[in-house]
């Protein structure tokens, strides 16, 4: 069995799970609605206030399916339970960031500040001017959009400038003066 397939999935009160008959997993809580299409060959059985899912060989293709498909319908009951966040950090001089209501405006540098849209699941926040929190119940939606923010200028490793995640360490190189 894979470790993480056959790792039940408790559903927490307040949280409804209905699996359709094309093995579509809908999971409504306090914070939305999320879906998830999961393959026919993966069984969803619920009992109570657990979900679990198996599969129906040991085939390369059924094992990681099996893995797979159950951390997307886990993902989908913390989403909509306690959410995801991601938090992003701007360093360098000048840069700054400003989050008014949908759109999330940064400058960094260009000629010209940048804008995201966030889409209606995703919600900017800047506690402070080079601090952004990407907050959301989609956990591909919040990391995408994260990760779409740090592309924009990425840190460079000799002055550490750019974006980075909060937890990210950026590994830094001594430059020209520090071949001798």
């Amino acid at each position: 069995m894979s470790r993480i397939g056959k790792l039940p999935i408790t559903i927490p009160a307040g949280v409804t799970v209905d699996v359709s008959a094309d093995n579509t997993v809908t999971v409504k809580g306090p914070k939305g609605i999320l879906s998830q299409q999961v393959n026919r060959d993966i069984a969803i059985q619920k009992d109570g206030n657990v979900l679990t899912l198996t599969r129906p060989t040991d085939s390369k293709p059924h094992k990681s399916m099996h893995g797979l498909y159950r951390s997307l319908v886990n993902n989908l009951v913390v989403g909509v339970t306690d959410g995801y966040s991601k938090t992003l950090e701007l360093v360098g001089t000048g840069y700054r960031a400003q989050a008014q209501g949908k759109t999330l405006t940064i400058n960094i540098g260009y000629s010209h500040p940048v804008v995201f849209e966030a889409p209606d699941t995703v919600i900017f926040e800047t506690p402070a001017p080079t601090r952004i929190v990407v907050r959301g119940i989609d956990k591909q939606q919040v990391g995408n959009l994260a990760a779409d923010i740090r592309a924009v200028r990425k840190p460079e490793p000799y002055l550490g400038k750019g974006i980075k995640y909060a937890d990210e360490v950026i590994r830094r190189k001594e430059g020209k003066a520090g071949k001798k």
